[in-house]
């Protein structure tokens, strides 16, 4: 699995390794059942803290991307993948109606909005 964390970003950690493997579940990288690599040796890979890992792992347990057996690690959970798209497309719909929002309050059309989109996916390549 290929995680990428920044430093150079207002989001936290814990939050940018939940969305990695929340990215690497939904592109199917990692499939239903697979063991992800344990706290320990992934906090190791990446340098950063246990307890960093620990906390993006127990929400991603509580939002139900992944379960755990005690002795035995941390496992893509078997629910069906379009109920998971399902919830991270809600989380985008939030996302664009508060971007929206903001936007409104300056009087700022889709069209720039879009605009923006482009010029920042195109910075991001």
């Amino acid at each position: 699995m290929n995680i990428q964390i920044s430093n150079n970003t207002d989001t936290p950690i814990y939050e940018q390794l939940k969305n990695e493997i929340i990215r690497a579940i939904m592109t199917s990288e990692v499939q239903p059942g697979e063991a992800l690599m344990s706290m320990r040796a992934l906090a190791k890979e990446l340098k950063i803290s246990i307890i960093t890992t620990k906390r993006a792992y127990q929400d991603l347990e509580q939002e139900g991307y992944v379960y755990s057996v005690v002795g035995k690690g941390t496992f893509v959970s078997e629910q069906n993948a379009n109920i998971q798209r399902e919830r991270v497309l809600l989380e985008i719909e939030k996302n664009i109606e508060e971007l929206l929002k903001t936007a409104h309050q300056i009087d700022l059309s889709a069209e720039e909005l879009i605009d923006m989109i482009h010029v920042i996916e195109e910075d991001k390549k």
